[in-house]
């Protein structure tokens, strides 16, 4: 097969010779990442200057253009999203956030509001007529290279061949201006501790607003990934996933039989996502059994459109601070950029569009701060310097281990009580005070 193709087969450094100064190059986002041609292109940090170099969300342990170039000569690095690692690398200056909501992404790509030069396409090995699966990451990609003056493939022996539904997971060597290939490190692991009694008792209000039949999108977290072992032991029946990543979690509820995508009014009988972050054993399902999987795009995946189609679309996510009118901080402590909002936008709309959805932001009431004091996570307002992350129009439910709070319809000043009502004891009165004075 590879004999079709055999001029497009390069080395990653004849490839990344295709960069050149100025260039903007697309790395993609989660768990695929272009390790060949990060080191190839590391390599050329003597000779390029002010290259751009855009990805999110990466959770292997090093990318080479930034570690080998700290100065920031040849190489800036920019995140959609920042990953556990890309936080280490911002308290070295050296990562630059771009904030976005996930579903617009392709928009910006297509309509040209952002520019993207050379595309590094991880892609598994092809089959025997030269088509790829798209691993654990499809993100935007065909939308993305379709937009690029030059195409990279990266073969990557360790992903998973999953092609998804009518080629929705796939491309073509074909499609490529240059393909590399060689020995990669395994995939990159994400894992959960032990869940905190906190984060037990929040998982237990959310399950409990869980019918049988309901269709799940679990952000990432710790609430959300105990949610789910809640709901592998619980009663319940049925259930489906349409969500943004899939984990571990999900492999959880299939195991105990409650993932069955039976109920779910589109993509019946397979579970639908865009990312795949988790555990070996998580890779290890999609490869044994790919029928039980519909791996597609952000427009497909992140159409709040097409959750609004689901019947009782549960979409669960956590939050840092939310505040007496709903307005909710997912992803900044004050002006350090923690994460950042992904899809969360996208999904909350989704559960507010479907008959008998609910979108959840979870939180522990309190936090601990450095000096040892307490401090309430339910806040009067969300501070100045701090990202709104979404907005009140948009936050319908609030867990903490003190209950829930449904904010749909409320006034301003119902939804300050219902707040106060799942904020922790110590801090009730002061945010009973800010209330009287805010809204009369």
């Amino acid at each position: 097969m590879a004999g079709d193709y055999k001029s497009r087969f390069v080395t990653p450094e004849r490839a990344a010779r295709e960069v050149r100064p100025g260039d903007w190059v697309d790395y993609g986002f989660g768990g695929g990442f272009p390790e060949l041609m990060d080191r190839a292109l590391a390599d050329r940090k003597d000779e390029l200057r002010d290259v751009k170099i855009r990805g999110g969300l990466v959770i292997r342990p090093r990318i080479e253009v930034v570690e080998r170039d700290p100065e920031q000569r040849a190489f800036q690095y920019y995140s959609w999203h920042i990953g556990d690692y890309e936080r280490k690398l911002q308290a070295r200056g050296l990562v630059r956030f771009m904030p976005v909501i996930l579903r617009s992404l392709p928009v910006l790509y297509r309509s040209g509001h952002i520019r993207v030069d050379v595309a590094f396409v991880p892609v598994s090995r092809p089959d025997e007529r030269g088509y790829c699966g798209l691993g654990i990451s499809n993100y935007a990609w065909r939308t993305i290279f379709e937009a690029a003056r030059t195409v990279i493939f990266e073969i990557n022996e360790q992903l998973p061949m999953l092609h998804g539904v009518d080629g929705s997971h796939r491309v073509h060597l074909s499609e490529a201006d240059y393909i590399v290939e060689g020995e990669h490190e395994p995939l990159p692991v994400r894992t959960y501790r032990e869940p905190s009694p906190t984060e037990i008792q929040i998982a237990r209000n959310v399950v409990a607003e869980i019918p049988d039949g309901a269709c799940l999108s679990l952000g990432v977290g710790g609430v959300p990934f105990t949610v789910a072992n809640m709901v592998a032991q619980s009663d319940l029946k049925d259930l489906g996933c349409h969500t943004g990543t899939i984990s571990d979690a999900y492999l959880a509820m299939h195991r105990a039989g409650k993932l069955t995508n039976r109920r779910k009014e589109l993509d019946t009988g397979r579970s639908t996502w865009n990312l795949c972050m988790g555990s070996q054993e998580m890779y290890d399902w999609l490869r044994a059994e790919p029928e039980l999987f519909y791996p597609a795009d952000l427009d497909h995946v992140h159409n709040p459109y097409r959750m609004g189609q689901y019947t009782n679309f549960i979409s669960v996510n956590g939050g840092v601070q939310v505040d007496l009118m709903g307005q909710e901080n997912a992803e900044t402590a004050g002006t350090r950029q923690l994460s950042g909002i992904g899809g969360q936008l996208d999904f909350l709309e989704g559960a507010f569009r479907s008959k008998g959805g609910k979108g959840f932001i979870c939180l522990a009431s309190t936090h601990r701060k450095k000096d040892g004091t307490l401090q309430s996570n339910i806040v009067p307002f969300i501070a100045g310097g701090s990202a709104v992350s979404g907005p009140r129009t948009m936050i319908q439910y609030v867990a903490t281990e003190y209950g829930i709070a449904c904010l749909s319809g409320k006034t301003l000043r119902q939804r300050a009580e219902a707040m106060i009502q799942i904020a922790h004891p110590d801090f009730r009165q002061e945010l009973i005070r800010h209330a009287e004075e805010a809204f009369l």
